[in-house]
Formats: C-alpha cells, sequence, structure tokens
C-alpha cells in the first residue's frame, strides 16, 4: 500500500511571486490542463509521489500555476478526482437507468467496473483514500464525496424492488451504503493486489444468481 502521507518541500508550497504565463493562454483550459496532469501523476506515481514539481512536470507547466488555479496541491487533487468522478457518475446514471433486473445490473456493473479500471479512475480514488487517512481534511472531503455514489446506489435498489412485496422489507439506504463499501473495497484490493480475477469471479458469481432473485422479485411483484 502507498505511504498516506505527502512530503511537503519547498517546490510544493505557494510561491509569492506572481504566477508565470502557461503555454495555454486562457484560463480554463489551463485549469483543464493541470486537473489532468494531476491525475496522471497520482494514477502512475501514488499519494506520496504526487508533488506540485511532479505534477508540472507530467503536465510540462510552471509549479506556480498550481497554487495560483487551485490554492494548493491537496485542493488540486479534490478537483481532479471530482472531474473524475463527475465523468464516471454521469456514466453509471445513464447505464444503470435502463438496467430493469438483477440480471441487468450484474450485467452493466461488469461493464463499469471494467472501465473503471481502464480510465484510472480506481486507481485515482483509491491514492487518494490511501493519502486521506493522514490529513483530517482530506478525510472529510473524501466521505463527502461517498454521497452521491451511496444515493445513486439507494435510487437504483428502491427502483428495482418498487411494487414488489419486497418492497417495504429492503432497508435501502443500508443496503446502499453496504453496496458502496463492498464496491469501494473489492476496487481496493484489485488496485493493491494488481489481480482482476477475484472481483471478476464475483461477477461470474452474481450472473449465475441474479435469475434466481429476479425470478423471486416477479413472484413478490403486485
Amino acid at each position: 500500500m502507498p505511504k498516506a502521507h505527502a512530503q511537503t518541500t519547498r517546490s510544493d508550497r505557494a510561491p509569492s511571486q506572481r504566477p508565470p504565463s502557461a503555454s495555454v493562454t486562457t484560463a480554463e483550459p489551463t485549469k483543464q490542463r493541470i486537473v489532468k496532469a494531476a491525475l496522471q501523476t497520482l494514477t502512475r506515481e501514488g499519494f506520496a509521489g504526487t508533488s506540485a514539481r511532479a505534477i508540472a512536470r507530467a503536465g510540462h507547466f510552471n509549479q506556480a500555476l498550481i497554487f495560483y488555479h487551485f490554492g494548493g496541491v491537496h485542493q488540486l487533487l479534490l478537483a481532479a478526482l471530482d472531474e473524475s468522478s463527475g465523468r464516471r457518475l454521469a456514466r453509471y446514471r445513464a447505464v444503470l437507468a435502463d438496467a430493469g433486473s438483477i440480471a441487468d445490473l450484474t450485467r452493466v456493473m461488469r461493464q463499469l467496473y471494467e472501465e473503471d479500471l481502464q480510465a484510472g479512475h480506481v486507481a485515482a480514488v483509491q491514492e487518494l483514500v490511501a493519502g486521506a487517512s493522514a490529513y483530517p481534511e482530506l478525510r472529510q472531503a473524501m466521505v463527502q464525496r461517498m454521497r452521491p455514489w451511496i444515493d445513486l446506489s439507494r435510487e437504483t435498489v428502491e427502483r428495482i424492488v418498487q411494487g414488489t412485496r419486497f418492497e417495504p422489507l429492503v432497508p435501502a439506504e443500508s443496503l446502499a451504503f453496504a453496496i458502496t463499501a463492498l464496491y469501494l473495497g473489492m476496487e481496493t484490493v484489485t488496485h493493491l493486489d494488481g489481480d482482476r480475477a477475484p472481483a471478476r469471479s464475483l461477477f461470474d458469481l452474481a450472473d449465475r444468481f441474479a435469475p434466481v432473485a429476479d425470478l423471486l422479485l416477479q413472484d413478490g411483484a403486485g
């Protein structure tokens, strides 16, 4: 596991002079470039290796721009996570909206899981989770950023059981928390171990049991 700390060096502190100009002339493209470099560095170097200098080196810009646009490395990393998480959350919502059964859910979740791995979103989240343990402000910020995912899980659970006799029996909020924690934990182990086979075997298991669960829901409909 990467060490949950990042050393603050002279190069990571906010410079006192005015920030130099970037090769990109407008502020918004510059911020996007910095965010992209932060995500790349976090994924490749881990939390401990993601300094202002490393991010600037990856994006080929002056590190003073990080402090000018974001105020510091931690603020930048949270902004980078927000950008990545926002894209993935929108993708999840779009795909899950068409899932009308548990069998559909297991199929699309397998697809989304593979997409997360390929996009590097898993690595970014896990590195920030590891790093957050040493910084109270990061811990709280990460907890807050889990809320939209728990809400999405709760909404999906409620939609699947709606109109069945199981609807009043299912604690949607608690189940949503458990699903989110299980998924995050599965991604954590996969990220640390580098072996995707156990996670994929869980999806295989879910595929086998999903039709049985759907039959139970159908019997309880109405």
